[in-house]
């Protein structure tokens, strides 16, 4: 639970896989509106909250509250490179009062708001989600939020009133040029229309004065099915809140008929006594709209009232940056559209689809949100775990038209801004190197994981490398034989992690037919690395070597050996499967033997000196071993000498992990007094002159990797002091819990903290040999294994129970 200070800088975010989203936060308002156009962290959708108006006949009462606290003082030292703790409207004056306080609860995808006021005569809690399937890219990628209070009376007396839902039109807005009250650059022409179904009240909003391929073209929907009055059109806030001043409930009132028939007949037209503006909004202005749902309760009743938003917007474009050479397109625009718009005609369907399914949705939710809350995880794991999706779910992420899936690094923020501004997608597309860390997106939705590679080998090139980053639309000249940026030839440990995540896609089901789509690819992609790299012959690769830092290491070392290592081992086993030949058994003996020789100081893995800038020589590199994570996440068992890979993970948490920072001329993710494990250390002396690039920064996706191989490697208590460094930093008091950060928010490299749950339960699911394995830790937890989902035990003999839901299944579906 957060409460007080540690509500500041609390953002959750709702809205489906490849969507959009809108985020609810500590003081329980909606901010970082983000459901078209680019990433914009600052995005302020106007006009669009939840308030209630509470009355009683006898005693004479009525009090109304914005269902929101107010704005939380900002930190005396507020952290660095974040900005979830800023409240754009922070000024603004309101008609109605705030709640006094505010209480936030997350179990995702659920987030729970309590909002506390001694003037209220009744309780008010606000459930809000997006369904969220794992397994299931469809049903966890609808374009809509489900808001449900609770109101219970706790007073002596008869209680009623209204609950208001407000929402701006917002088709025609950019998502990230300011907007005033009601006006802003794209407005004019909006129009709403009342949705009235039986049991059902809504306001469906457009733009139809845009061009059918404009980027903001779209619609918005605004519902409930509870008794409501509709104000389909206001000019602003306080046309909203008068309105709601305004409704009477004269039948009920007199007759004492509080029947929920009663309310719906008593909200027809005369209700209120206010007159909507007609027609669609004027220049450079949209409408607000506003639905009142109406309730009565004896004292000690409760009622739960649903409201959605939805919404539909099918025009994306790749107008972001584009890295690599700049090339002249015209005036191309690129459209490359959005999945979600191709099931849904509309943000009606997008509705309708999920009430036909709501039933199926929420419970699966609800029984992944129980299988990670009620398990015995330790937790900061506990936590992590069920943030994890957050990212997958993020504006990183999106779905074309066409069914595939891209991701940013991240999304720019207040960490960019002092090379590329804070709105839009950080460094484009699908790169590699940082994606080699996600382990969430891929476990989660298989069938994503399996799409990315095939992209991945789509813009192979003829020599068989594979650029690190990919240029959108797909039919534009790929990154081949140029100056990529980041670095600046193709990163080797990129094309190193392309092998070992189609292994895992295999062992998650993909099949020995895909996998044989694939197998030329990888044997090129094997073929171009032993040429360029292993030009000895001994199975150890040499030379420059560009890699996640931004930069190339040269000569042997053990973050690209032991990434070498695993893919290595990797090809072995999926040349078993598919019954070929090769020789990536010898190859992978001579390396191992080779690069434990070279590299190893007695105590980790250094590198030799080459005295080339950036090289780490004799550091202490928190990532030496990032291929032996990979090849426990695997199944590949050790590559390197078992106490020497414990020896080497024991020096990085003794020298790495910090609790004290200073400025260190780079970015800071972790300050003061926190703790933090950095990139890279030299404990014995001998920082190089020009030290590895970003060596004394703290990245939260190198953090849960190393965190991960503790728990492979038995090591429980190192493990848990860096996952609890970062929960400790993120723990909405500065930092939101709910956006892991480096270049961007919402940084994709994070969702290696996946890996924490498959390190810790020992959980594990080989589909070419149809078969789960479980560790020996005895508990209840959590599992995503390939095609069912659920949450099992084991006890204390390691026998395992389970409670599992199969993929596929029912999902929601559109036109």
């Amino acid at each position: 639970m957060f409460t007080g200070d540690a509500r500041r800088a609390v953002a959750f975010p709702l809205g489906g896989l490849g969507t959009g989203h809108v985020a609810l936060c500590g003081d329980g308002a909606l901010r970082q509106w983000q459901l078209n156009g680019p990433p914009n962290h600052a995005g302020l959708l106007p006009d669009s909250f939840f308030a209630l108006r509470v009355s009683s006949l006898e005693p004479p009462d009525d009090v109304v509250r914005l269902l929101r606290a107010a704005p939380i003082a900002p930190h005396p030292d507020p952290a660095p490179n974040v900005s979830d703790a800023d409240v754009p409207d922070a000024d603004r004056r309101w008609r109605w009062p705030f709640v006094a306080d505010t209480t936030f609860e997350a179990a995702y995808p659920f987030a729970t708001v309590t909002y506390r006021d001694p003037a209220l005569p009744v309780a008010v809690a606000l459930e809000a989600h997006t369904p969220f399937v794992p397994l299931d890219a469809e049903a966890s990628g609808l374009p809509l939020v489900r808001y449900r209070f609770t109101v219970r009376n706790d007073s002596a007396e008869f209680r009623h009133g209204f609950l208001l839902g407000a929402l701006q039109n917002a088709a025609g807005w950019d998502g990230v040029t300011p907007i005033a009250g009601t006006r802003g650059a794209g407005y004019g022409g909006n129009v709403n229309r009342v949705l009235r179904r039986p049991g059902q009240t809504g306001v469906l909003m457009d733009h139809p004065a845009l061009a059918e391929d404009d980027p903001a073209a779209g619609e918005l929907l605004l519902w409930t099915d509870a008794p409501a009055a509709v104000l389909p059109r206001a000019h602003d806030t306080e046309a909203l809140l008068r309105f709601v001043e305004t409704l009477r409930l004269v039948a009920p009132t007199q007759l004492g008929d509080w029947s929920d028939a009663s309310l719906r007949a008593a909200l027809g037209p005369g209700a209120s006594p206010m007159r909507a503006p007609s027609g669609p909004s004027p220049a450079g202005h949209t409408w607000d709209a506003g639905l009142a749902a109406a309730f009565a309760l004896a004292p000690g009743e409760s009622t739960t009232i649903d409201v959605v938003h939805a919404w539909w917007f099918p025009n994306r474009y790749a107008d972001f940056d584009r890295f690599g050479p700049q090339q002249v397109y015209g005036q191309s625009r690129f459209w490359v559209g959005n999945h979600y718009a191709t099931r849904f005609g509309g943000a009606l369907d997008v509705l309708d689809a999920y009430l036909a399914d709501r039933d199926r949705l929420d419970a699966a939710s609800r029984a992944w949100a129980d299988a990670v809350a009620g398990s015995d995880l330790p937790e900061p794991l506990r936590a992590t775990i069920a943030a994890q999706p957050t990212l997958v779910r993020s504006p990183s992420v999106f779905r074309t038209a066409d069914g595939r899936t891209f991701a940013f690094e991240g999304a720019l923020g207040a960490s960019t801004r002092n090379w590329n501004g804070d709105a839009g997608g950080s460094c484009p597309l699908n790169c590699n190197h940082v994606l080699n860390y996600e382990q969430a997106l891929a476990r989660l939705f298989p069938s994503v994981g399996r799409d990315m590679r095939e992209t991945e080998f789509l813009v192979q090139a003829p020599d068989g490398s594979i650029p690190h980053r990919v240029v959108l639309p797909l039919y534009l000249p790929q990154l081949h034989g140029v100056a990529i940026g980041g670095p600046a030839a193709p990163a080797l440990d990129g094309m190193l992690g392309a092998v070992l995540k189609t292994y895992r896609s295999v062992l998650d089901g993909a099949g020995l037919d895909w996998l044989g789509v694939q197998w030329q690819p990888l044997v090129a992609l094997m073929s171009h690395i032993s040429d360029k790299w292993d030009f000895t012959g001994d199975g150890v690769l040499r030379g420059e070597q560009p890699v996640t830092y931004d930069i190339a290491l040269h000569g042997p070392n053990m973050f690209v050996g032991a990434l070498w290592l695993a893919v290595l081992r990797a090809m072995q086993e999926m040349a078993a499967l598919l019954g070929v030949e090769g020789d990536w058994g010898a190859t992978f003996e001579r390396a191992a033997k080779a690069y434990d020789e070279l590299l190893w100081n007695g105590e980790f893995y250094a590198q030799p000196s080459t005295g080339e800038a950036y090289d780490f020589g004799a550091g202490c590199l928190s990532d030496q071993l990032l291929g032996q994570w990979w090849a426990h996440e695997l199944g590949l068992g050790h590559l390197l000498p078992v106490e020497r890979v414990r020896s080497a993970l024991r020096a990085i948490v003794r020298y790495n992990l910090r609790t004290h920072f200073e400025p260190h001329g780079y970015r800071a993710f972790a300050d003061g007094d926190e703790t933090g494990l950095v990139v890279c250390s030299w404990p014995h002396g001998g920082r190089p002159a020009v030290p590895l690039r970003y060596c004394d920064e703290v990245w939260t996706g190198v953090e849960y990797q190393v965190a991960a191989h503790c728990f492979y490697e038995g090591l429980d208590e190192e493990g848990l002091a860096i996952v609890r460094g970062v929960r400790d930093r993120y723990d909405g008091t500065r930092r939101n819990p709910f956006n892991e950060i480096e270049c961007g928010d919402h940084y994709v490299r994070a969702m290696a903290g996946w890996s924490l749950l498959t390190a810790w339960t020992g959980v594990r699911f080989d589909a070419t040999a149809g078969t789960r394995t479980a560790g020996a830790r005895p508990g209840r937890y959590p599992y995503v294994a390939g095609t069912s989902w659920g949450s099992l035990e084991v006890g204390m003999d390691g026998g395992i129970s389970c409670s599992i839901h199969e993929f596929p299944s029912g999902s929601a579906s559109g036109t």
